[in-house]
């Protein structure tokens, strides 16, 4: 009997729902869909991972694309002794730092530890992710998200880091730590440093619209102008026969 040939997609679902490991033992032996899926499976969390460092969607995504060159060109070093995920952070967060360092000719984040002894901040809560049902909530959740990225923008280069991977990626505080190379109570006092001025810089952009808020002018004003006219002259109607 002839067996039926797998498919192309087909075998691309099935390289979905594998395992990193399976992967990457598929990536070693040079299976292209292997290394697709891999790519696909990694780019939010690298992409977030650099941008957040470089704040330039442009460069993020040339600094993703060397990372992988770099981590797929090396596969054959990685021993599964930490994550994949843990392992091509840490080679986009390398790839990223170089870039900086070379531009500006500074010490990298990771020799920066920044002191305060301020408790607490609390977490900013980003726009979920579900589609949008119509125009005018995509078009809030754009501008909402517009707002936001403005203000991580505006982070210094090492509380941004540290924001980005505890509060967009998810991480724990310790998983941030070691991606970043700090000791955990660094990563925490970057972090609620990081929420500070997220909150101030987000008040700050806010200030000047809330005197925006509720607008009743133009042709709404106008109508009813006319509302209270055509109303009055009810009354007077009703009036003129008693």
């Amino acid at each position: 009997m002839t067996a039926i040939p797998v498919t192309a997609e087909r075998h691309r679902q099935q390289m979905s729902i594998l395992s990193d490991t399976d992967l990457v033992l598929l990536a070693k032996a040079g299976d292209e869909l292997a290394i697709r899926a891999i790519v696909q499976r990694h780019n939010q969390r690298l992409f977030r991972t650099a941008r957040a460092v470089i704040r330039n969607d442009a460069e993020a995504e040339d600094i993703v694309q060397a990372a992988y060159i770099k981590a797929f060109t090396s596969l054959a070093t990685f021993r599964g002794e930490a994550q994949l995920s843990t392992w091509l952070t840490r080679i986009t967060l390398n790839e990223a730092l170089s870039r900086v360092r070379a531009r500006r000719n500074t010490t990298g984040l990771e020799e920066i530890d920044m002191q305060t002894t301020a408790p607490g901040g609390e977490v900013l809560q980003f726009p979920s992710s579900l589609s949008a049902t119509d125009p005018e909530t995509e078009l809030s959740r754009s501008q909402a998200r517009h707002l936001l990225e403005n203000a991580v923008d505006g982070l210094p280069d090492d509380f941004r880091a540290v924001f980005v991977l505890r509060d967009v990626d998810g991480m724990s505080t310790e998983e941030a730590a070691s991606y970043l190379g700090i000791r955990p109570e660094t990563a925490k006092t970057r972090l609620h440093r990081a929420r500070k001025m997220m909150r101030q810089s987000i008040e700050k952009q806010l200030s000047g619209a809330f005197s925006a808020l509720f607008p009743f002018d133009g042709v709404r004003c106008a109508f009813m102008a006319d509302r209270v006219i055509a109303a009055l002259g009810n009354e007077c109607h009703d009036v003129s026969h008693y």
